[in-house]
């Protein structure tokens, strides 16, 4: 027994052995640092006064910041490598191997500028080409973004940057745009007289106002249209999901088809939304029928 001793001792006395030992050490704590710091980046990134967004990508760039400045010290250190001599040989072999990753490098290149210029931030619904979706996520080599169906797309970094990046209005809003015919009526009190294709608020066998009278009544009627999609959207979409903004009614157009709007409103579950919007068809085609 006490020979073995002395021979686990003779054998952690070997320079070679105890470097190893140091190394793991020194290695050990390079991953506590940088797990600490991950956590700690992890944490400002989600503060509210960050101005940074939440992407992967910087904490990425902290972790292997220090996983390099590790292994230098315990090459440095342990080793006894002179660190300088490494770098300048990575550096020149760096140009050759550049050459045999420019996809990647366009990535990461591509992914820093739309995250430190606040382009692209996880929550943004984007549409980059064909595809649209919001953002979950920006790593060091692609943008990960989830569409209407749930499916997820994965879009290198690169592509962003050269792509028109079009930012879609929030994924929880919805609008639903709907048309009153011509050839019915607004608000029970306008109809149409189909062989001058002008509006009629009064019987046939009565005098018909004047283009004042008439201006005011049908706009008394949109707002009396307006007021009832707006109850009907608010309580099919609320049967659904909570409205957290609307609903508003917005005219857009008159046309030989008749009057064209909008019904947009906010929803609090955006995975909802394409329920929302067909409970509010629904409940306005029941209504102009």
């Amino acid at each position: 027994m006490p020979q073995l001793l002395v021979d686990i001792v003779d054998f952690l006395q070997i320079p070679l052995v105890q470097s190893v030992i140091w190394a793991c050490i020194f290695a050990a704590i390079t991953l506590l640092v940088a797990r600490v710091a991950t956590r700690a980046v992890r944490h400002l990134l989600h503060h509210d006064s960050n101005p940074l967004p939440s992407s992967s990508i910087i904490i990425n760039i902290v972790r292997a910041t220090i996983y390099v400045v590790g292994a230098c010290f315990i090459l440095s250190t342990c080793f006894h490598q002179d660190v300088n001599a490494i770098v300048t040989a990575l550096g020149v072999g760096g140009i050759a191997v550049s050459l045999g990753f420019q996809d990647t490098l366009s990535n990461l290149i591509g992914g820093l500028q739309v995250t430190l210029m606040g382009i692209v931030k996880p929550g943004d619904n984007i549409e980059v080409g064909s595809s649209s979706g919001v953002v979950q996520d920006v790593s060091w080599r692609h943008t990960t973004i989830r569409d209407s169906l749930g499916q997820t797309v994965i879009i290198p970094n690169s592509v962003i940057s050269k792509t028109a990046l079009v930012h879609l209005l929030p994924p929880s809003r919805v609008s639903v745009p709907f048309a009153v015919s011509r050839n019915v009526s607004i608000g029970a009190s306008i109809n149409v007289d189909e062989s001058t294709g002008a509006l009629d608020s009064a019987p046939a066998d009565q005098p018909t106002p004047g283009p004042s009278v008439q201006a005011t009544q049908v706009a008394r009627d949109l707002d009396q249209l307006s007021a009832t999609i707006v109850d009907q959207a608010r309580e099919a979409a609320g049967d659904i999901s909570p409205i957290t903004d609307g609903p508003k009614v917005f005219f857009s157009e008159v046309s030989e088809l008749g009057i064209k709007g909008k019904v947009i409103f906010t929803i609090e579950d955006a995975s909802k939304t394409s329920a929302a919007a067909d409970a509010v068809v629904r409940a306005i085609a029941r209504e102009l029928e």
